[in-house]
């Protein structure tokens, strides 16, 4: 009896991967596997090549654990197609099978192997199309004047010189205003770049500028 293992994977927190459990079970029924245990990544997108499932998976399979890897869709593996190819490399290198019970597909023999290669293919240009249509829907906001993302801050960049003029450090600046340290240094540099240095001075110059001029 082949010692198989279930991989489930779900791109959201509030996704549950019951379904691809159910599926899979009754694939194991039909088969005669023996199921030894169920890795699922919850809420990791499949573009992640790095997941705590996933990659403690790989690390049994390399034990020799089991015989068989199951999944609901090929896509719950990856959807690129390198790393697919590389997951399956690793497998096929290791003696696994691996079987997706949507396409019903497995490895066991070369046309099985083209055909995961090609829905890997088809997956991967879906979620180029998604990027894209998301892309165009930004394009379009920004035509139309609409903000995509957050609000630039509102800093009063005088009373920042002031204060830096005072002598005051970047880090007290920034927690006064409730702005980045990087937008403090920022915020000078482009003074200084205007022309303006004498706006931002240190305590001595204050200090040496405020000395009556001694008499010719």
């Amino acid at each position: 009896m082949k010692r198989a293992v279930f991989y489930l994977r779900v791109s959201t927190a509030d996704q549950h991967p019951q379904n691809q459990t159910e599926d899979l079970g009754q694939l194991a029924a039909q088969r005669g596997w023996e199921v030894i245990q169920q890795y699922c990544d919850h809420g990791y997108s499949g573009a992640r090549a790095r997941r705590p499932a996933l990659d403690q998976l790989l690390a049994d399979a390399r034990r020799g654990r089991f015989n068989v890897v199951a999944v609901w869709s090929c896509d719950r593996l990856a959807r690129s197609v390198r790393h697919f190819l590389e997951v399956l490399d690793e497998l096929n290198h290791l003696g696994i099978e691996f079987v997706s019970a949507r396409e019903q597909l497995d490895t066991g023999g070369p046309l099985g192997r083209a055909m995961i290669t090609i829905l890997s293919t088809l997956a991967e240009l879906e979620r180029s199309l998604i990027i894209e249509r998301v892309r165009a829907g930004m394009r379009r906001a920004k035509l139309e004047g609409i903000r995509i993302g957050r609000r630039p801050a509102q800093v009063d960049r005088q009373s920042v010189l002031r204060d830096r003029a005072r002598g005051r450090s970047l880090s007290e600046i920034a927690k006064d205003h409730r702005i980045s340290r990087g937008l403090v240094s920022k915020i000078l540099k482009q003074e200084n770049l205007n022309g303006h240095k004498g706006c931002v001075q240190s305590p001595g110059q204050l200090a040496e500028n405020s000395q009556p001029q001694a008499a010719a």
